[in-house]
């Protein structure tokens, strides 16, 4: 009969009276285990619809975890029962089969499982042997161990008395050697007693003597230190002197050292610019010959110094070819053109990162001028080839951008990148290439 389908539960034991809720525990676990077994062989529709998801757990997890379970279904289903001593007579015949109770090789336990499960008359019997033979077994266990610990006290008693004769005999010695020592001891401090007393004798004369040598130390120790104040006196008014000195030709050396450089700069910058301007008139003199051009020797008119508008990409690739060029950018004007949508700092970053780029590839001197009014995190370190400046308080990036194009050598080309009218005048009445902010952002932008 399928376990699958539906049956009446046994829930009164099995026959010969057995209290399944009663069993040894030992005996459940072997139920338990014959279960677990047998449960992994049997067909799917044998398998009762409570057990078919601990069916495919591992041998190992399936007794274990679902012993509960099969437990349980044991007690409660005769055909389960049945269904599982099939399995051991068929698959495994003679490992889970009553065996005389008079054979001495029979084990109990294999006996009591098989006898529940087959519903033996005699099966209360056989549980009944088989908790009898636990209890036996425990009553051993524990009396083994108690052996033991009796045997281990015993062990430990006789070595702790062996430890108190031993300490017997020492605090015995010990005794004996205190009392010659503390003869000793008397006679020693009859001895010392003998020196302490001339000890005290000779502390009274010293003292006698440190009084007479600590009233002469102390009047030389008050002029010295009247001596020592009026040399720290002259020492500090020399030291002042010294530090001001110092100072002063640490600061000339640096007005010489500044001075040098700035010098050495434009007198490099103006030789590039010579040299430029050599090259382009050699140029010019292969090409055209030599000699003013008639258009030079027009009277009533001059030649006009101010600066060309750039408003081409292409224009300003061509501006950016020429030698010795200084392009000189308005900070937040081109990033507020370009990107007004960022916060000012990273405006900034993203500038200065792009005018890096183009100083890589075109070798031109970048200088980026922002106002300093508002900064109130630490400015950004310039890209390679990038120099970055922020004006002082009270002072406009405008005036700095003029300030720059106002120092350089006259000659040398210069180009200011901005979109305010004000400052674009001013810049091209000094020669200077005036570049709208736009045209720079859209170049910036070309890879």
């Amino acid at each position: 009969m399928s376990a699958s389908r539906a049956e009446p539960r046994d829930t009164h034991g099995v026959p010969g009276g057995v209290d399944w809720t009663a069993l040894p525990e030992p005996l459940r676990a072997r139920l338990a285990d014959a279960a677990a077994t047998a449960l992994a062989g049997m067909d799917v529709a044998d398998v009762p619809h409570t057990l078919r998801r601990i069916a495919g757990f591992t041998p190992a997890k399936r007794a274990k975890l679902g012993g509960p379970a099969l437990l349980a279904e044991l007690a409660g289903s005769t055909a389960f029962r049945a269904a599982v001593m099939a399995w051991w007579d068929e698959h495994r015949p003679g490992e889970l089969a009553a065996e005389p109770p008079d054979d001495p090789a029979a084990d109990p336990l294999t006996n009591a499982a098989a006898a529940v499960l087959t519903g033996d008359p005699n099966a209360a019997d056989a549980v009944a042997a088989t908790a009898r033979r636990v209890e036996v077994g425990e009553v051993k266990a524990e009396r083994d161990t108690l052996l033991s610990k009796v045997d281990k006290l015993t062990t430990e008693l006789e070595r702790l008395r062996g430890e108190l004769t031993e300490a017997r005999a020492q605090i015995r010695q010990a005794g004996q050697q205190r009392e010659a020592e503390f003869l000793h001891l008397r006679r020693r401090l009859s001895e010392q007693g003998a020196t302490l007393r001339g000890a005290l004798d000779a502390r009274a004369a010293a003292e006698e003597q440190m009084a007479a040598l600590r009233a002469d130390t102390q009047a030389q120790l008050a002029a010295a230190a009247t001596e020592c104040e009026r040399e720290r006196g002259r020492a500090e008014v020399e030291r002042r002197r010294a530090d001001r000195a110092a100072t002063e030709v640490a600061a000339a050396r640096q007005a010489a050292r500044e001075a040098r450089q700035a010098d050495e700069t434009r007198l490099a910058l103006l030789v590039d610019t010579l040299g430029g301007a050599v090259a382009g008139l050699r140029r010019e003199l292969a090409l055209g010959g030599g000699g003013p051009r008639p258009a030079d020797l027009v009277t009533g008119a001059q030649a006009s110094r101010s600066g060309t508008r750039v408003d081409t990409v292409t224009g300003l690739d061509a501006l950016l070819a020429v030698p010795t060029l200084h392009l000189v950018v308005d900070g937040y004007n081109v990033s507020k053109t370009g990107y007004p949508d960022l916060p000012l700092a990273d405006q900034r970053n993203r500038l200065i990162t792009q005018l890096g780029a183009l100083a890589a590839r075109t070798r031109v001197e970048i200088t980026v001028v922002f106002d300093g009014a508002g900064v109130m995190a630490a400015p950004p370190r310039g890209a390679r080839g990038v120099r970055v400046l922020f004006s002082e308080p009270g002072v406009l990036a405008d005036d700095v951008i003029r300030s720059i194009v106002a120092a350089e050598p006259h000659g040398r080309p210069v180009a200011v990148v901005t979109a305010d009218r004000a400052v674009v005048d001013s810049i091209r009445a000094y020669g200077a290439y005036a570049v709208p902010s736009a045209v720079l952002v859209t170049r910036l932008a070309r890879p």
